[in-house]
């Protein structure tokens, strides 16, 4: 299944924010990272921590697009149980 993220960079910890509507991107699960986008420190520790939040190992959660926009989008397992 397609997870799309909107992550925010250099926040002071990493967390999920919750659910919203972005008129482009339609539903989107809003993250704050704790690590820099700096040579793709963000992107791999949105990756570990959105596996450690589903409770998936770290190769189940692949980044498929975005890997330089703040909107991203995650392939993960079908039956994985997505955050309210």
């Amino acid at each position: 299944m397609k997870l799309r993220v909107r992550a925010t960079p250099n926040a002071r910890q990493s967390e999920i924010v919750g659910w919203e509507d972005d008129p482009q991107a339609g539903r989107i699960l809003r993250v704050r990272i704790a690590a820099a986008p700096v040579n793709g420190q963000a992107n791999a520790a949105l990756r570990d921590f959105l596996a450690k939040s589903l409770g998936l190992s770290k190769s189940k959660v692949v980044l498929e697009k975005g890997g330089s926009s703040r909107f991203k989008t995650f392939e993960i397992p079908d039956a994985t149980g997505l955050p309210d």
